[in-house]
């Protein structure tokens, strides 16, 4: 198949969270089964063109925009470790400046930002000659391909037989734009949103609407958050839209890719194992309380490390942290590293936490890819007590890395840890069901009690290294997916 894949992030170039990585991982895997794939996103200021060997091609693209044509050039390199052509469109109106989508309320142009990238998409496989099967758009961000696809290019002979893949990543992010501008951004009729249709949700244009409506494969990251998101308050207003389209609502498991994070092949790690050498973990836990500046006798002294990468905000549970953390660390019951930033009252949280208890707890802040793969090869356990979780990936690098992961029952979580039974033997980490600071406390103790008592300590550690969560088997079921869209599309 020909596939284009159009997001606002891909890794390494620009991340904030896991849609960067599967929107990395998926095109080198479909590269890899024979695929022809190509990538698109915004040459955003931040990103370094020396770094990543991207070149400026000779091409200018009209981007046909409202009633006007807009122009972008357009800059390659391939993704890091393959051939995968990343193509970046150039606007210095809409991307030349600091950060991907402006922190925290967000650019007030990304209405027209995202619009301009979802337009440029076509325009770009035209100008090179790409006629893609699939146009799969992640989130919201790209979600106006989806009706772009059927209202401007339906008929066009270049897209004869494309079909549109909408996948969510995170329902709580929609894309909510003033309905006058969003419509002539995106050169749709005014006469076509009204109540009911399928770009107005409570009176405004609601992008991620209309990329499940438009969309001929709608896709979800974890199989559970595809049910959530149907039938409970995850749906975050669009239970409707999406139970119209439960028929082509499909929840694909996200996977990692195993090129870059695995413990035996590491290249930001001290010290490189494998489940057959689990022991060297230890080098690495000691590696790292020492780079952030422990002494070697605290080093050695034996306290279970408990790590997290993550956003700090409520999503991701740290109001339960805020709550409950302190008297394990207080009552010298493990060393506590996080990387993160926020919400500004989590990272005074932290700090003070760090100055309090300088032995026991690290902070590293922002974006640090080193840093966060020594957390991983560090960590005796993963704490992941999300509000939602549309899938995660940071629970599978745990596992993967011989970490136990801590994790509330929600989303992709409950598909991915399976309970430990210390009867049987069997599963991989410790979850509780309740959003509430008293169950996280217990999840907590509960793991922590299980630390180096064998035999269970080596077999769940054991149990999670085994679990195979490498990006092909989801890469293949999107190709199913996508083989479905084409049958609906012709």
């Amino acid at each position: 198949m020909k596939i284009i894949v159009a997001a606002a992030e891909v890794a390494p170039f620009a991340k904030v969270g896991g849609l960067a990585d599967m929107a990395a991982a998926l095109p080198k895997a479909w590269h890899a089964d024979g695929h022809d794939v190509i990538v698109v996103l915004p040459k955003y200021g931040t990103i370094d063109p020396e770094r990543y060997g991207m070149v400026k091609t000779d091409m200018l693209v009209a981007v046909p925009f409202g009633t006007w044509v807009e122009y972008a050039t357009v800059w390659t390199c391939s993704l890091p470790g393959s051939t995968v052509p990343v193509y970046f469109v150039d606007s210095s109106d809409y991307y030349n400046r600091p950060g991907i989508y402006g922190y925290h309320e967000g650019f007030l142009d990304n209405d027209r930002r995202f619009m301009f990238l979802s337009r440029a998409v076509f325009e770009l496989a035209r100008a090179l000659d790409f006629r893609p099967d699939i146009v799969h758009a992640h989130d919201y961000h790209t979600a106006p391909t989806m009706p772009m696809l059927k209202v401007h290019y339906w008929n066009d002979p270049f897209f004869e037989g494309t079909a549109g893949i909408f996948t969510i990543h995170n329902m709580a992010y929609q894309g909510m734009y003033d309905p006058v501008r969003a419509m002539s951004f995106g050169g749709f009729s005014p006469e076509d949103f009204h109540q009911g249709s399928w770009y107005e949700q409570d009176g405004i244009f609601n992008a991620m609407k209309a990329g499940i409506m438009f969309a001929d494969k709608v896709t979800t990251v974890s199989p559970t958050y595809a049910q959530e998101i149907r039938w409970t308050p995850e749906g975050m207003g669009l239970q409707s839209a999406l139970q119209v389209r439960g028929a082509d609502l499909v929840g694909v498991l996200n996977g990692i890719d195993t090129s870059e994070w695995h413990p035996d092949v590491d290249d930001y790690i001290p010290v490189r194992y494998n489940r057959q050498h689990i022991e060297k973990k230890e080098i690495n836990k000691r590696a790292l309380l020492l780079e952030a500046g422990l002494s070697p006798e605290d080093v050695h002294d034996d306290l279970p490390l408990m790590g997290m990468v993550t956003r700090l905000t409520d999503q991701k549970g740290i109001g339960l942290l805020y709550q409950c953390l302190e008297p394990f660390i207080s009552d010298h019951r493990m060393r506590f590293v996080i990387l993160g930033t926020g919400e500004q009252r989590y990272e005074e949280f932290f700090r003070d936490m760090a100055s309090r208890y300088p032995r026991h707890v690290i902070v590293g802040e922002g974006y640090n890819t080193p840093l966060s793969h020594k957390i991983q090869a560090a960590s005796d356990y993963y704490l992941m007590p999300s509000r939602f979780e549309p899938c995660g990936l940071t629970q599978m690098f745990a596992q993967t890395y011989g970490a136990v992961p801590i994790v509330r029952s929600t989303g992709g979580l409950t598909d991915t840890v399976e309970p430990y039974d210390p009867i049987m033997f069997t599963g991989t980490g410790i979850r509780f069901q309740r959003y509430h600071a008293d169950d996280c406390a217990a999840a907590i103790d509960q793991a922590l009690r299980l630390y180096k008592q064998e035999p269970h300590w080596t077999r769940i550690r054991m149990n999670g290294m085994a679990t195979d969560f490498s990006i092909m088997a989801s890469a293949r079921k999107y190709i199913d997916v996508f083989g479905w869209a084409l049958e609906r599309r012709s």
